[in-house]
């Protein structure tokens, strides 16, 4: 087996892991649009879990199928997992004194878009930290979003859309994701792995 086809599997695992987090924090953005939408019907939150879940489920599947391809525990990646607990931290830090700021300025409403602005922002660091592009795209595309919807919206900065549309861009990018991971393991590779693995 060659490096690129173990590069390639690993990538495959870290792919599926992400898709589980995108498919949690969409589920929980389009709750909170039908919470302030549609006054939290209780058909809405059950469409809304079903997606959700079989999002979920899925990608806990694929990410089970190339668990053992995933990363081995070395100096590098304890780098890149202390790194990006830093990096949310650090959104987490910026939501919170940023949302106390704006509702005791009067200016409660604008807390849910700056939060997706931050959440946006957050991606693009961890584009390069996890060498992954379509974290990019993903981060440019919702901060673009929190910065455009409240003054294109009818509801403005309060607009409950606003977290519909946040939700359906990070269920988007989990099915994306997903669709770029094979529903099997190549034989060939696998017998491989298989293989090296039985020799230990």
């Amino acid at each position: 087996m060659t490096d690129f086809n173990t590069a390639t599997l690993s990538s495959y695992s870290a792919r599926a892991k992400g898709a589980m987090f995108f498919a949690i924090f969409g589920t929980a953005w389009l709750a909170l649009w039908n919470q302030r939408a549609m006054q939290g019907k209780g058909l809405g939150y059950l469409l809304i879990a079903a997606c959700g879940l079989a999002l979920l489920v899925l990608a806990m599947l694929r990410q089970r199928q190339y668990q053992a391809f995933a990363p081995e525990d070395n100096p590098a990646s304890r780098r890149v997992a202390r790194v990006f607990h830093l990096i949310n931290a650090a959104q987490w830090v910026i939501i919170l004194v940023a949302g106390n700021v704006l509702a005791n300025l009067g200016y409660a409403d604008w807390v849910v878009p700056v939060a997706m602005l931050v959440i946006g922002l957050h991606f693009l660091p961890l584009s390069r930290l996890f060498n992954a592009p379509g974290h990019f795209w993903l981060g440019l595309l919702m901060s673009l979003f929190a910065i455009a919807y409240p003054f294109l919206l009818s509801g403005g900065p309060a607009d409950p859309y606003g977290c519909m549309g946040a939700g359906l861009l990070l269920w988007g990018y989990a099915c994306l994701k997903l669709l770029a991971i094979p529903a099997a393991v190549p034989t060939t590779t696998a017998t491989t792995t298989s293989r090296k693995l039985n020799a230990f």
